[in-house]
């Protein structure tokens, strides 16, 4: 197996097929060159992984090759060979870009050790490059599918967010709206793709861990911490640090994010020092935070500050057509991965699709696809491929209230209590979602919080 492909730039024959033949019995390939003119037609033509340049040539300097080796590819690898003593040229190489250098004579088995490093930075170069394309492919605006007014006004505000210099967005939307995912594209598609995303869910941690996660902290600044250590804002420095669930955090370490979106900076936990990022900070929630400030259990303040640019996901089941769509969007993405060919949903699980309230959103679609096409060969989804939830009828009773046995007494009844019986009955059916409850009982959702706060109903759990 080839290692990789090295370049000889020296104008010493004997020398030229010493390098030649030990890197070769090493498992490179080799290419070799008598003068900076020839080495610099042989770059362009086989571009190596790494190029050994002799800085005295017959015809130009090895400095004035490295230039225009810089010039074709400002990551090229270049190790230069000078004569011994010659530190003011070595300083000269350094400055001018090269990975390092040798001098004449030199050791083999260094000089074997210093080219084994240097194509291992070429490998790891190739590796991040590598996988920041495939992320910048993989988050890119066409990876949120939708064609919905609602999806469209979302696409709007992301590619202007991506855009901006914004160092605050907040995120809202039911679990399973794909939440983490416009975070992503939020990133990979602004200017700080080339640095850090990093990630962490405010409701997985306990207090303590979430404050030591985000800011590090100090040797000693406890009982088991034997070594320093960087938080998550210190190596987001540059990219973006997405607050997922950022509705569960405690108070106590809402006041201390709000320092840092104020001040852009904060102390490691047992630090004196102020460690100063530049960090776009991406909170999430499926909370109302309005109705979590109102309750005493989220801090105004920060919540304005993350508000800046609010961006909120509708419920699948508000999406109309887009259900289908994504149906078969994962349909397509499931057929490559298991090598299936299932050509779409029937007419029957179109029609299924488009009643179904969808409580887990589109995480509920995605995995509900991926479990038939495991089990399933159909050419088409149909109905009797739905799992139970689908083929109890369940969905379609949701919107019937029983109200056939309803008796008025000889005495009389207050419609209130009918009215509250009504909210508690559609907040029951609909475990506690307020959006589907709304729509059950033909109200907008913020004149059925209304009736709720009129009822006591509000932040009583169902």
């Amino acid at each position: 197996m080839n290692k990789g492909k090295i370049l000889i730039v020296d104008d010493e024959k004997l020398l030229r097929w010493s390098l030649e033949q030990n890197f070769k019995k090493q498992g490179y390939g080799v290419i070799t060159a008598a003068t900076g003119k020839e080495g610099l037609d042989k770059y362009k033509e086989e571009l190596p992984d790494l190029t050994l340049l002799d800085i005295h040539l017959p015809d130009i300097t090895g400095l004035e090759v490295l230039e225009k080796i810089k010039e074709i590819d400002p990551n090229a690898i270049v190790v230069l060979i000078t004569a011994y003593g010659d530190v003011q040229t070595a300083v000269k190489a350094i400055k001018a870009g090269s990975y390092d250098f040798v001098e004449k004579p030199f050791n083999m088995d260094k000089l074997n050790i210093l080219v084994s490093k240097a194509l291992e930075t070429v490998s790891l170069k190739k590796e991040v490059t590598e996988l920041k394309s495939r992320l910048s492919s993989q988050y890119g605006f066409d990876s949120i599918i939708g064609e919905s007014p609602q999806m469209l006004k979302v696409f709007d505000m992301i590619k202007k967010v991506a855009a901006s210099d914004a160092s605050t967005v907040l995120i809202q939307g039911e679990s399973g709206t794909g939440k983490d995912l416009v975070a992503r594209v939020i990133h990979y598609q602004s200017r700080r793709a080339d640095k850090p995303f990093m990630e962490v869910n405010c409701t997985a941690l306990p207090e303590a861990l979430i404050e030591s996660e985000l800011f590090g902290y100090e040797k000693g600044a406890f009982t088991d911490a034997k070594t320093m250590k960087k938080g998550l804002f210190e190596l987001a420095d540059g990219g973006s640090i997405f607050l997922d669930e950022i509705g569960d955090m405690k108070l106590s370490t809402q006041a201390k994010l709000l320092k840092v979106i104020e001040g852009k900076n904060f102390k490691r936990i047992g630090g004196v020092k102020d460690i100063v990022v530049d960090v776009r900070i991406i909170a999430a929630t499926n909370k109302d935070l309005q109705e979590e400030v109102r309750a005493g259990n989220f801090r105004e303040d920060l919540f304005f500050r993350l508000k800046v640019i609010p961006i909120y996901l509708p419920p699948l089941r508000e999406r109309g057509n887009d259900i289908v769509l994504l149906a078969n969007y994962f349909i397509d993405k499931f057929n490559k991965e298991f090598r299936k060919n299932v050509k779409g949903l029937s007419k029957e699980v179109e029609k299924i699709f488009l009643e179904y309230p969808w409580p887990g959103n589109v995480r509920e679609l995605k995995n509900i696809i991926e479990r038939i096409m495991i089990l399933e060969n159909a050419e088409y989804i149909k109905p009797e491929h739905l799992p139970s939830e689908f083929t109890l009828d369940d969905y379609s009773n949701i919107r019937k209230i029983d109200t056939i046995n309803l008796e008025i007494p000889p005495g009389g009844i207050d419609i209130e209590d009918i009215e509250r019986g009504l909210i508690e009955k559609a907040l029951e059916i609909t475990q506690g979602n307020q959006t589907r409850a709304a729509k059950l009982l033909n109200l907008s959702r913020d004149a059925l919080r209304y009736r709720m706060q009129k009822f006591g109903l509000l932040g009583r759990k169902n």
